[in-house]
């Protein structure tokens, strides 16, 4: 058991003194009035997340089935690639939260900087990605060396971004709104990105090989026969696809930095200590709910990282959809989107809890369909529409529950400030580093099953392993996150308990007629 998780089942309220709840109380309506956020600052917002997802849908969805057929990297070397760069994609996430949490507070604010400077470099060294150099020696070191840069980039916008969840306003109920904004937002930019580049890539048919039981030397002689004016439009197409995603890019970080401003928590200026990083990392890591949430995210998502990295080449190769995968993504992140609000409604309703078990376990049967039928177009589109309300729920309920968790770390600590990007950058570094580990594992299972290079069917042993990777070993991470997730202690019960311990707290601290030995009482009581 953690360090301080065996009073977690008590109420941060009921600890307070009649008097503070009472003073805490009387301006709550013009506190709330003072930290509303406008429909425009939510959407600005939510607009920031875009980029993320743009970006790493195109990766995530593409980047596999770029290197191997329109690259020609070999299987070995491509794992090589996706797993460097999504295991170093994950170690950038803790650095950059440690050099956020040293960073000071500027007219900016803390966390606008890094977003700011990061975004010219990242959208060069994306693009650079989808560039396919003339030497074929140094190939894999291209594209290690551009992908592993491009993500130290991006990080450094979406770990700012994702801790000024908690700078834009101090209720939890705008914050879980404009939560619900971001998510929509974001699924919305999945879309876009499946759209452009699976759309633009799709005009493109690059040139494959018929018969895949040659040897390596004759294939690599029948590739070189086919069209080279096919293969480097399928290149050029690639691209494209690049060019205009990396405009969305800038234009998306340039309207989140016209239109949302950063806000101090007033206890924390108050209360100003310095603290050491690695201290505040031994803090987080110790806080019971943190780990807890983390452990039942970290399976879930790697279920769904796992299905999205090897979707691409399922769908052609086992189901034989060559044409029609972009298609079937859109049919996914569409059904996504259209039901982001429905399970914001959901989980304020019934709890957020209860939006994980229901949301992400409606996977399951779907996935379980996919791997028992018969390659048919009309059943995979149904399936796909079905599958995008489950990633709706995986897409929307970490970034809600993760405010929840720094709450009642703040209330356990009243006297720390500045963990909030150790919190989101270390949850993006397990969920990162994992997926790394699930790609370059399954890329080199490819390789040992006979992938064929741009080979127009692949062995049965590869059509196999494709299933596997996109149906049963999805079900199976999503049915121990989902068990893990009942040892997550933060209840709707126990959030009320929080919000108004925390807002009697911030009340008591923006309060001018507050003394020092009161402020210090109060911490000492909390």
């Amino acid at each position: 058991m953690a360090k301080g998780e065996g009073a977690e089942s008590g109420s941060a309220a009921g600890l307070l003194p009649t008097g503070i709840l009472q003073a805490g109380e009387r301006p709550v309506q013009e506190s709330k009035k003072k930290n509303q956020l406008s429909i425009c600052n939510k959407l600005c917002y939510a607009v920031g997340g875009a980029p993320y997802q743009v970006t790493g849908c195109a990766l995530g969805f593409f980047l596999q089935i770029y290197l191997l057929d329109v690259a020609q990297v070999d299987p070995f070397s491509a794992s090589i690639i996706l797993f460097v760069g999504r295991a170093w994609d994950a170690i950038t996430d803790p650095l950059v939260g440690f050099c956020i949490s040293k960073s000071p507070w500027t007219r900016l604010g803390r966390l606008m900087p890094w977003i700011i400077f990061s975004t010219p470099l990242a959208i060069i060294a994306y693009f650079l990605i989808w560039f396919v150099p003339d030497f074929q020696q140094g190939q894999t070191l291209w594209y290690l060396l551009f992908y592993c840069l491009f993500e130290t980039l991006v990080t450094c916008f979406h770990v700012p971004y994702s801790a000024l969840t908690m700078f834009i306003s101090t209720e939890q109920s705008e914050r879980d709104s404009a939560t619900a904004y971001r998510m929509t937002v974001e699924v919305l930019g999945t879309v876009l990105g499946t759209a452009i580049q699976g759309q633009i890539v799709g005009q493109a048919h690059t040139p494959c090989v018929q018969d895949t039981n040659a040897s390596t030397v004759a294939l690599e002689g029948a590739n070189r026969t086919q069209s080279a004016t096919s293969l480097r439009e399928t290149q050029n197409a690639y691209l494209l696809a690049a060019g205009v995603i990396a405009s969305i890019y800038v234009i998306c970080a340039v309207i989140l930095t016209l239109g949302v401003r950063e806000q101090r928590e007033p206890y924390e200026t108050q209360q100003a200590k310095a603290m050491p990083f690695f201290r505040g990392i031994r803090l987080v890591m110790s806080h019971g709910p943190y780990i807890k949430l983390i452990a039942g995210f970290l399976f879930t998502s790697l279920a769904f990282m796992l299905v999205e990295g090897n979707f691409a080449l399922f769908c052609t190769y086992t189901l034989g959809f060559r044409n029609e995968f972009q298609n079937l993504l859109l049919a996914i992140m569409f059904s996504a989107t259209v039901t982001i609000p429905i399970w914001q409604w959901f989980l304020t309703r019934f709890g957020k809890k209860m939006a994980v078990y229901i949301g992400i376990s409606s996977a399951v049967p779907f996935l379980i369909l996919v791997a028992l039928m018969e390659s048919n177009l009309i059943v995979t589109y149904v399936v796909a529409v079905a599958a995008g309300i489950s990633v709706a729920a995986a897409f929307l309920l970490p970034w809600s529950m993760l405010p929840d968790v720094i709450d009642d770390f703040h209330l356990k600590q009243p006297h720390i400030h500045g963990t909030e990007p150790i919190f989101f950058s270390f949850y993006v570094f397990f969920t990162k580093f994992a997926s790394g580990v699930s790609l370059g594992i399954s890329t080199l299972s490819l390789d040992f099953t006979g992938y064929q290079t741009r080979g127009c069917s692949q062995p049965a042993p590869v059509k196999f392993t494709l299933k596997m990777l996109v149906t049963m070993a999805p079900i199976v991470l999503i049915l121990i996150g989902l068990l893990l997730f009942k040892l997550y202690p933060i209840d709707e019960e126990k959030r009320r308990q929080n919000k108004k311990a925390l807002q009697a707290l911030r009340e008591e601290a923006s309060s001018s007629g507050c003394s020092d030995t009161d402020s210090t009482e109060l911490a000492r009581i909390l």
